[in-house]
């Protein structure tokens, strides 16, 4: 089996209120990376570590890949854009609950379902 390129690896947690996350993180050693606190939304970073803090706008925790990226949120020289990626894991008999255009380029998403429930969002911002 191919490998592909996921890009970085964070948790979006579907938190109740930003501002008790933020600051019970910021305790764990977490520093602001991106985000907007008014919009309810912020990344924080600890180490290589990245975890979404989202209030109201999930219903559960996401796991979260972005392709192109590191973990500064800056952009990687070789990586799988995540149409690879669609085509990649529908070769693989992998059920994809929302799909990118295939026919487009730039920014664009996908997301799927593991076995366990769990939901995988491949957010690519590039």
């Amino acid at each position: 089996m191919n490998n592909i390129n996921l890009g970085i690896f964070s948790l979006s947690l579907a938190v109740k209120d930003i501002q008790a996350s933020k600051d019970f993180y910021e305790k764990l050693g977490f520093s602001i990376l991106g985000g907007n606190i008014e919009q309810k939304w912020l990344i924080l970073k600890n180490g290589k570590s990245v975890i979404g803090l989202f209030e109201g706008m999930f219903d559960t925790n996401i796991i979260t890949f972005n392709p192109g990226w590191d973990e500064n949120a800056q952009n990687l020289e070789e990586w799988d854009d995540v149409r690879v990626i669609q085509n990649h894991l529908k070769n693989c008999g992998i059920v994809l609950t929302a799909e990118a255009d295939g026919s487009t380029a730039g920014p664009a998403h996908i997301t799927l379902t593991d076995p366990d429930g769990n939901n995988i969002l491949i957010d690519q911002h590039r």
